[in-house]
């Protein structure tokens, strides 16, 4: 059986804040939509099911996030994950200059958890927080 990942969706509380944050870190929007009906409650298993999206795709056209902001039913806020809580809890990006990178995420008001560090000779990189308190890895390699 032949498989591809498709995407990773994120839930978010503001979808052009996310948006914003992600077409400055280099990604682009390959298009946005708002979605709801039967199939979408059954694909999703909400009943009433209605989401605004957006698809973004890395530079290398390689990799895509479909970022959804819940209209109905009501989105559920929590305490953003840590770093060592099962369950999916981060995106990460190879990066080819990690301090403007961070400059942009600044920008946003999103900064490294604790700093970035060198694993190895191999990355520089952090976790910074970014919207909706999603975990943004940003690596670049050495």
């Amino acid at each position: 059986m032949a498989i591809k990942l498709e995407n990773v969706g994120i839930a978010v509380r503001d979808l052009d804040q996310a948006i914003n944050f992600f077409v400055d870190l280099g990604l682009t929007v390959m298009g946005r939509d708002e979605v709801s009906g039967e199939w979408a409650s059954t694909a999703v298993g909400l009943d009433g099911n209605h989401a605004k999206i957006a698809m973004l795709q890395t530079p290398d056209g390689q990799g895509v996030i479909e970022l959804f902001q819940y209209l109905h039913p009501e989105p559920i806020e929590r305490e953003p994950v840590a770093p060592n809580e099962v369950g999916m809890h981060r995106v990460a990006f190879s990066v080819g200059d990690i301090d403007a990178a961070l400059e942009i995420a600044a920008r946003h008001g999103c900064h490294p958890l604790r700093g970035v560090a060198t694993y190895g000779d191999v990355y520089k990189l952090t976790y910074v927080r970014g919207p909706s308190g999603i975990i943004v890895m940003l690596a670049q390699a050495l």
